[in-house]
């Protein structure tokens, strides 16, 4: 299935010079979606993941139909001041500036095996403070799963040392 004819495209979104590719309209088309799912159990077989990560909000999505097709929970990675209850964040650079991300302190085990969900990897920053609040839980990455992948901004080198699968390069 081509992807690519599928995913919208907004120049100058969220500003000027910056070409956003949104994956959203795959949402609305149940062969995609199931495409998408299938592809990804291609790549992480179900003994090697305990648990999915979606990284907010749109990784939300790609994690929790993971984690269904899996039989297997999910986790949430928010913005700073989203999470209730006691939280372990930290703080990275993206292509806008600054964020923070955190997760609930009790919901990842010692050992367990995490597949980090996001829509696209970009630059590679919120990817790398994803792993490393996974694995300041006790949690071991087991690997990245992305819908997009934007290659000239070099993301990847961020989280080489990670099984990494994205289904659409740009």
């Amino acid at each position: 299935m081509n992807l690519k004819r599928i995913i919208a495209e907004y120049p100058n979104f969220p500003k000027k010079g910056i070409l956003f590719r949104d994956f959203s309209p795959i949402l609305g088309d149940a062969s995609a979606m199931s495409f998408i799912v299938e592809e990804f159990s291609k790549q992480f077989h179900s003994n090697d993941v305990d648990m999915f990560v979606g990284i907010e909000s749109r990784g939300f999505i790609l994690a929790s139909i993971l984690a269904q097709k899996y039989s297997k929970g999910m986790v949430m990675l928010r913005k700073e001041g989203k999470l209730p209850g006691k939280t372990v964040k930290t703080s990275y650079t993206i292509e806008y500036g600054k964020a923070v991300l955190e997760i609930q302190k009790n919901v990842l085990n010692e050992g367990e095996r995490v597949v980090i969900c996001d829509d696209l990897l970009a630059t590679g920053g919120t990817a790398k403070a994803a792993a490393k609040l996974v694995e300041r839980m006790g949690a071991k990455v087991a690997g990245f799963a992305f819908i997009i992948e934007l290659t000239d901004l070099n993301g990847i080198k961020e989280i080489n040392d990670y099984k990494t699968v994205s289904l659409v390069q740009y």
